[in-house]
């Protein structure tokens, strides 16, 4: 019997923000909680550099090269652990972007994996919660934007992100079973403690 796909929180760190920007790492988790983390080493036509992303993320061109693994190999080994799961990012568009990129240079398919905003994920986790609650979906509509608005703002107390796949990815992790806690407690009546 297959197994159902797993939620994948996924985040990639990146050479710059320009069009010609390229990914330089890549962490993802999964909603058990099993995760990885890799350096990418740039492929030989990638050459875009921007000074202020690697202060923002501190990792320099040269630590990829020495520590990196193959653009290749970290583009086959997503798509052998993460094909078939529901993969979820904070800014998918450039995520997605990256994503292409990778699987492109790697002469892998580029939709073979996709990404959705994380927001679908955390919205979803909120809804399914009220659903079997009972709950109509216009109430479902205005709790779920209260409780996800609630747990952004205690997420976002927490600081900037670390700017590092692994630890970002970890981060939505955290606000996905946050707002399904507070969803909970919603349903039991703990109004108060949204």
């Amino acid at each position: 019997m297959n197994k159902p796909p797993d939620i994948v929180f996924l985040d990639f760190e990146a050479s710059s923000l320009s069009k010609n920007s390229y990914p330089i790492e890549v962490g993802w988790v999964f909603a058990s909680g099993r995760e990885e983390s890799h350096l990418i080493r740039p492929a030989p036509a990638w050459t875009d550099w921007s000074e202020e992303s690697e202060a923002t993320h501190h990792l320099t061109r040269e630590r990829l090269f020495a520590e990196g693994r193959p653009h290749d190999e970290v583009a086959k080994r997503m798509l052998e652990v993460l094909s078939g799961h529901a993969l979820f990012a904070t800014a998918p568009s450039w995520d997605g972007q990256w994503l292409s990129k990778l699987l492109r240079s790697a002469s892998l398919p580029r939709h073979v994996l996709r990404v959705q905003d994380t927001d679908v994920a955390h919205e979803e986790a909120i809804a399914r919660i009220l659903q079997e609650a009972g709950m109509s979906e216009s109430e479902i509509a205005v709790r779920a934007k209260e409780i996800l608005g609630r747990a952004r703002l205690e997420d976002e107390a927490e600081g900037d992100p670390d700017h590092r796949a692994l630890a970002d990815a970890k981060r939505e992790l955290r606000l996905w079973r946050n707002v399904q806690e507070r969803a909970e407690n919603y349903v039991r009546g703990h109004k108060s403690r949204i």
